[in-house]
């Protein structure tokens, strides 16, 4: 019955809203040493406009570059001095710094803004046709290559060990009660807590060397290179594991049979995942309610840890937000699983 009511309705809510390559809620940051009048024409003009926000007006490129780091902004406009003085010489200078962790959305959003600041030049060219062609130049951090890879690895990453993690320990209880071998657990003098977690170590393991397998590969054979540090990476890595672990075994213990642990590790844990994560698609361009819904989810915190850690290459205490997450998750799960274990057989 989930199946075959629920799958459609979940299918046609997330495919409908979520999957959108539209340009929308672009958070931008100003750098005007200028501060004439066309520089703040061409800021209000982007202002103005329903994609993008400016955010923040900053005073250097240390600013931006921290910004940047802390995932506040996806785009900066840098304007060189005497912008609008320069402009009728032709030396005006206009730079474009974009995230390109994701550079399909960072060339959607480089064009859009490129679009706005023409739109502005024209209006100057219709009274004075000498104004030469104003030419932005666009930088792109983190991925100045545009490799695809760097955006999907980390999202194969935590889609992987979501599903691989979530779908062994679904069926570790429910097999137990199936095989009628949970009758000596529960006569056994060992609490709860422990039969729980036991189930989940042989899982763990198993687990640290698929880890390891992805790293060796994303790096020897997809040539995306970890920028920051290696052992916060195989740390939140593994908290991560865990949270994935503790979420199967939630699943195993509300559920009866092992089929119906499968269903609802990999189907009902899939599709949100790989949609709804930010793995494919910015969870900004979500209707409010699917980004609520995104923020319950492990992978996406997961995924948003890695960007930072292995792509932009910032220090774990930029990434803190998202371990913090990640160890509540953990701690609630366990919680959950704790209340709904039963200690006598029905």
């Amino acid at each position: 019955m989930l199946i075959l009511l629920g799958m459609p309705i979940m299918q046609i809510m997330i495919f409908g809203f979520a999957i959108t390559t539209e340009v929308t809620n672009v958070h931008i940051a100003i750098l005007d040493p200028s501060e004439d009048v066309l520089t703040r024409q061409i800021t209000d003009r982007v202002n103005a406009n329903e994609y993008f926000e400016v955010k923040y007006v900053v005073n250097s490129p240390q600013e931006l570059t921290q910004l940047f780091k802390e995932e506040k902004i996806d785009l900066a406009m840098v304007f060189g001095s005497r912008f609008s003085d320069n402009l009728y010489s032709g030396n005006a200078g206009l730079q474009l710094v974009a995230d390109a962790t994701d550079p399909n959305m960072a060339t959607m959003r480089t064009n859009y803004l490129m679009g706005i600041v023409a739109g502005v030049q024209q209006e100057f060219l219709s009274t004075d046709t000498t104004i030469p062609v104003l030419t932005p130049n666009i930088k792109l951090l983190f991925n100045p290559q545009m490799k695809s890879q760097y955006n999907f690895v980390p999202g194969v990453m935590g889609l992987i060990l979501m599903l691989i993690c979530a779908m062994m320990t679904s069926i570790s209880i429910v097999r137990e009660k199936e095989m009628g071998t949970m009758e000596v657990l529960l006569v056994s003098p060992i609490r709860p807590i422990f039969i729980i977690l036991a189930k989940a170590v042989p899982y763990f393991i198993l687990s640290i060397i698929n880890l390891t397998t992805i790293l060796l590969l994303s790096v020897y054979v997809l040539n995306v290179a970890i920028a920051g540090s290696l052992f916060w990476l195989i740390v939140v890595s593994l908290l991560f594991i865990f949270v994935s672990l503790s979420l199967g075994l939630l699943i195993s213990c509300i559920t009866r049979t092992q089929v119906a642990a499968m269903l609802g590790s990999g189907l009902v844990l899939m599709m949100p995942t790989m949609l709804l994560s930010g793995m494919i698609f910015p969870i900004e361009s979500m209707p409010i309610p699917l980004q609520i819904f995104s923020d319950i989810l492990p992978a996406r915190w997961y995924i948003q840890a890695v960007r930072r850690l292995m792509i932009q290459g910032v220090n774990i205490t930029e990434a803190l937000k998202e371990v913090y997450i990640l160890v509540i998750m953990a701690a609630i799960l366990i919680v959950i699983s704790l209340k709904t274990f039963k200690n006598r057989l029905e």
